[in-house]
């Protein structure tokens, strides 16, 4: 609409100057002919509005009133704000591993685009390199779409204003899928003072933390199961004294952090994250119908658990339960689980993934524990995955067109959620899907990040694991959503000193959950003063002053 009134102001312009140099005897400019001018011209751009949207919603009239009732395809006519008499190609930046079959699937939606004079180019930064390279591809000014998360940098970028604001006219016009099926209370957690930063995944489901462990290596030394942290310790220490030194599986082949086992240690203490931002974390002790107080917050490595759970890091990377290279490793403990180099992983259901993987080796058998029963399971955050939108695009309309259509239209989601159907998955009247083999290894179902920001909840798997679904049957009755959620925390006023905070913490953190330091003690100590040093109270005042507004208003 905005380029169709600058299209009739220009015209009028451009007269108005063709009569003047001309020499003709035009209408002197007077208030009363300007304001018939700028009348005609707001009437036009009206009319022009009032036309788009009515195109737009014709197009959209006839699709079912939620996700999942039937298939949902987009058209070029849901899309008449956005002008597409011109070819462009959107940019967009995953994080994670390229699947082998990756160029056949985008191959398969850039043939869908065609009608739209749309395609796109994806480039992954591989998990070894995203925290090096995100923000520098952001820098660049080439990305359109992007991959976030509040655990990905989303909070820091933002604060650079490397990411487009959305408003409500803007999704109105340019996502109108997503403006009819997205979950309206979503929006809430990807706001930052008021500002949309993010389009966040549209569906919200249980988020437990498991241990997923080399079942037959367990039987092997007389582990029958796990229930415990103690009992998951157990079994790495006897992995690290009596397997690895015969076969070179490590307990747990870490790589980088040990971010993953803190999570599962930390539900034991039935903790949520008031803030999730790089490093810079702010945990608190949940209790049942209570919002927690400033008092209850705080820093996540001034909890006392945290310094508890780097004492049992350092005891277990001293008995060989990780290589001592684990800081630099760069392929993933997950990968290595499923390529049986590593004994164990810790991570949400996602580990059953690689469960499967491990176990197409022969002899290979598999198991997940939920080791910190009976405590709460969280339920995922619509936040936790997001696309945005760069604030450097050179035609944002376009990107905001190819999400929504990634997000909604039932074709392209399953290409980026499952593959190609009939090659790598087959789906039921019910949106079952099942695998076809060969997807584990080519285009394993939910893998592409892209796919946990555009999930809409409508898919699951045919029979499923049944060890799967005995986990998440145990959590029914444990699930609890974490009341801070729609807090965000604006840190504009204490940017520079939060970066010089995650400068710290990103030196120290990732060695002591690996328990690669002499003294566990003496190094948090070391880190905890650094971060004073480098203004962490000036962030703290800030975080709790915005905490405070926020509760007051609840």
């Amino acid at each position: 609409m905005k380029k169709k009134v600058l299209s009739v102001l220009m015209a009028l312009t451009m007269a108005v100057g063709i009569m003047a140099g001309c020499g003709s005897e035009a209408t002197p400019t007077t208030t009363e002919s300007t304001g018939k001018d700028a009348q005609t011209t707001e009437a036009a751009g009206q009319a022009a509005g009032t036309e788009t949207a009515a195109a737009t919603s014709d197009a959209l009239a006839g699709l079912p009133d939620a996700i999942g009732e039937d298939v949902i395809a987009a058209t070029p006519e849901m899309y008449s704000s956005i002008d597409l008499s011109s070819p462009y190609t959107v940019q967009m930046y995953l994080i994670g591993d390229t699947p082998n079959d990756w160029d056949e699937v985008l191959g398969l939606i850039n043939d869908y685009l065609k009608p739209f004079n749309t395609d796109i180019n994806v480039t992954f930064l591989s998990w070894s390199d995203y925290s090096t390279m995100y923000s520098l591809v952001l820098q660049g000014g080439d990305a359109d779409l992007i991959f976030t998360a509040p655990w990905c940098y989303m909070y820091t970028e933002a604060a650079k204003g490397s990411f487009f604001t959305l408003d409500s006219d803007f999704i109105a016009n340019n996502m109108p899928l997503t403006n009819k099926y997205q979950a309206t209370e979503s929006w809430d957690e990807t706001t930052l003072s008021g500002k949309t930063i993010a389009v966040p995944s549209n569906t919200a489901q249980p988020m437990g933390k498991i241990v997923a462990i080399r079942q037959d290596i367990a039987d092997k030394y007389g582990i029958k199961e796990l229930s415990s942290w103690e009992d998951y310790k157990n079994f790495s220490l006897t992995i690290a004294e009596k397997e690895t030194p015969e076969s070179g599986i490590y307990a747990l082949a870490a790589a980088g952090d040990n971010n993953e086992l803190w999570d599962v240690y930390r539900e034991q203490y039935d903790t949520f994250l008031a803030l999730d931002s790089d490093w810079f974390d702010m945990i608190y002790e949940y209790k049942e119908g209570q919002l927690p107080t400033r008092d209850d917050i705080k820093l996540a490595y001034e909890y006392e658990p945290f310094r508890e759970y780097a004492k049992d890091m350092k005891a277990m990377a001293d008995a060989g339960c990780w290589s001592r290279s684990a800081l630099t490793n760069t392929v993933t403990d997950d990968d290595a689980f499923g390529a049986i180099q590593g004994a164990s992983i810790a991570w949400n259901a996602s580990v059953f993934t690689y469960m499967r993987q491990a176990e197409q080796t022969d002899g290979v058998t598999c198991a997940a524990y939920d080791i910190t029963n009976p405590h709460l399971v969280g339920c995922e955050a619509y936040s936790n995955n997001d696309m945005a939108i760069t604030a450097s695009s050179q035609k944002p309309e376009r990107a905001a067109m190819v999400l929504d259509i990634m997000k909604m239209d039932t074709y392209v989601n399953h290409l980026i959620l499952l593959g190609e159907e009939g090659k790598h998955y087959s789906i039921n009247d019910n949106n079952e899907y099942t695998r076809i083999d060969g997807a584990v290894e080519n285009y394993p179902p939910m893998t592409v990040s892209a796919s946990w920001a555009i999930k809409n909840g409508e898919l699951s798997e045919a029979g499923g694991d049944e060890r799967e679904k005995a986990i998440s049957d145990s959590w029914e009755e444990r699930v609890i959503s974490n009341p801070t959620i729609t807090f965000v925390f604006d840190d504009t006023n204490v940017v520079n000193e939060k970066a010089a905070i995650n400068t710290v913490l990103s030196s120290y953190v990732p060695m002591l959950e690996l328990g690669l330091v002499d003294d566990v003690d003496a190094t948090l100590d070391k880190m905890i003063e650094e971060c004073y040093a480098a203004g962490l109270q000036t962030v703290l005042d800030e975080f709790y002053n915005q905490y405070d507004a926020w509760l007051a208003t609840r």
